[in-house]
């Protein structure tokens, strides 16, 4: 049995005493990924700097498991405000850009807390 592996990366951390992800084998799941700058990591005030900081730190994750963003199956959003999607939408083509090679994504509408505008969490296959 595949032994499960914390993920952590410079610039994004939680409060909480759990890692910014978790890989067991070839799968990768992440906790709430918030828009927090990864030079400070204080939060950002704009939902387009807390978008961009997510996406920044997807990567980051990606990279520190082993991986790539070709490897995510599926992203869950969550916003303050969904019917600013068209931010969202910008980083997510931009990180996704080919139509035909995209991973499933879920946004909801829902109250957040401490100032953020946006918060995410994937799920990872990694190929063996």
């Amino acid at each position: 049995m595949a032994k499960r592996r914390s993920i952590e990366i410079q610039g994004f951390a939680h409060k909480n005493p759990i890692p910014a992800a978790s890989r067991v084998g070839n799968m990768l799941m992440t906790g709430i990924i918030t828009g927090t700058d990864p030079a400070t990591g204080k939060l950002a005030g704009t939902l387009e700097e807390q978008c961009a900081n997510i996406f920044h730190h997807v990567r980051s994750i990606m990279a520190a498991a082993g991986g790539s963003t070709d490897d995510i199956i599926k992203m869950n959003v969550w916003m303050k405000d969904r019917s600013n999607r068209d931010v969202l939408n910008a980083e997510w083509v931009t990180m996704f850009p080919d139509a035909a090679s995209r991973p499933a994504r879920h946004t909801s509408q829902t109250a957040l807390e401490g100032g953020q505008l946006i918060v995410c969490d994937i799920t990872a296959v990694f190929a063996e």
